[in-house]
């Protein structure tokens, strides 16, 4: 019930010159399939195409080109959960059979029980890179919250080669606790806006039937707790009901907040377009982005709403503020602080050109966190080397 599952993708590799390490065995690790589809199938195709042997890990099934094989490993999100525990044991006795050189790491959860069976095995020589997408506490958590979250990393830091993290917030907290014998600070895995096609602006508003006055916040996020968008449904009650609410994706409390939208009644202002591939059309309709999370890394969503051009209202969070400055992208609002959050949504009502500008300014300043710009200094520092000089901030790019 609790064993390692195996699928052979092919023996067929490409043998390139320039690999980052000659012939390594890499196991590439996340905790879900969907993780590992939407951030990483660039990196799992670099690997294999420079000569390494890639493995994929995951809980539940996945392929990707070049990967030769993919363990299903199972995990729940308790980290206390037996099952995460059971199948630390069993990842053990894959390990000492296989001996992989490299292990690549990704969401904390992998991080828990893929380290946990390299400490029952022996670590024996394999490098673990640990990439960090946003720890999910920050200065302002609880402290014993706090310290739950990060003992695991304290004591798993021996077992850590190297920590790559996305914000200057974790980059300090890795760096102050040594959570790895080396950080290093990467500009996120990278967009790929060659994909990103905005639809027709007018087209999709007629749809939704909004008029040329009426505005659309956009929100594309998981429904979770860590996203609260039940703030967002709750302050657009002060809005004018010009002023709409789009909140694509799915999860634990997506049906939570279609009824506090309809007890509200905000049903006919409260998109909820479910689980989207492709959020062009949504972009294109949108008037401002905006962001209500407690806690990120360096969010795709907040990335893409600039790309479209769009200014963006977030809470004053690590992941936000290495994004955004306050006042010139957009505005950043203190976290769960309604008057605050409705003060800035209320100023970009009200002038127009001031979100033409903030999105333009934003526009160009995102390009460098695209995965044309970012690939080689993210693969350089999953893959054990060196990183390239990392690309300028959106800051430094929006200060010249």
């Amino acid at each position: 019930m609790y064993g390692l599952i195996f699928a052979r993708k092919g023996d067929n590799m490409s043998m390139k010159k320039g690999a980052l390490r000659a012939m390594s065995r890499v196991l590439y690790c996340a905790s879900n399939p969907t993780h590992l589809q939407n951030f990483h199938l660039p990196y799992i195709a670099a690997l294999a195409a420079g000569g390494d042997r890639v493995w994929t890990l995951c809980s539940g099934t996945f392929s990707a080109e070049g990967a030769e094989k993919h363990v299903d490993l199972r995990m729940e999100k308790n980290v206390f959960s037996p099952i995460n525990w059971i199948s630390a044991f069993r990842l053990a006795g894959l390990l000492k059979r296989e001996r992989f050189d490299l292990i690549c790491i990704h969401t904390s959860l992998a991080a828990f029980v893929v380290r946990l069976a390299l400490l029952l095995a022996g670590k024996r020589g394999t490098r673990v890179v640990n990439t960090v997408h946003g720890y999910l506490f920050d200065g302002d958590t609880g402290f014993l919250k706090r310290f739950l979250l990060l003992l695991p990393e304290l004591f798993f830091r021996g077992l850590t080669d190297r920590v790559v993290v996305m914000n200057e917030w974790d980059r300090s907290l890795a760096e102050k606790h040594r959570l790895g014998r080396e950080v290093v600070k990467i500009p996120g895995v990278g967009v790929d806006f060659s994909r990103f096609s905005l639809g027709e602006r007018e087209e999709m508003r007629q749809t939704l039937g909004l008029g040329s006055e009426d505005i659309l916040l956009l929100y594309p996020a998981e429904f979770s707790a860590r996203k609260d968008q039940s703030f967002l449904i709750r302050a657009l009650r002060k809005l004018p009901e010009r002023v709409c609410l789009a909140l694509p994706g799915r999860g634990a409390l997506w049906e939570d907040c279609l009824r506090l939208a309809s007890a509200l009644d905000l049903e006919g202002r409260v998109f909820f377009p479910g689980q989207l591939s492709e959020l062009g059309d949504w972009y294109a309709a949108a008037d401002i982005s905006v962001s209500s999370s407690r806690y990120e890394g360096l969010p795709f969503n907040i990335m893409e709403g600039m790309y479209a051009g769009k200014p963006v209202v977030a809470s004053r969070i690590k992941g936000h503020t290495d994004l955004i400055r306050d006042g010139e992208g957009g505005f950043l609002y203190s976290w769960n602080d309604e008057e605050e959050y409705l003060d800035c949504v209320r100023t970009l009502l009200k002038e127009k050109q001031l979100r033409r500008d903030m999105g333009e300014r934003n526009r160009r300043s995102v390009l460098d966190y695209g995965l044309d710009r970012v690939r080689e200094t993210v693969l350089a520092a999953i893959g054990g080397r060196e990183p390239a000089l990392p690309a300028r901030t959106v800051k430094e790019a929006a200060a010249e």
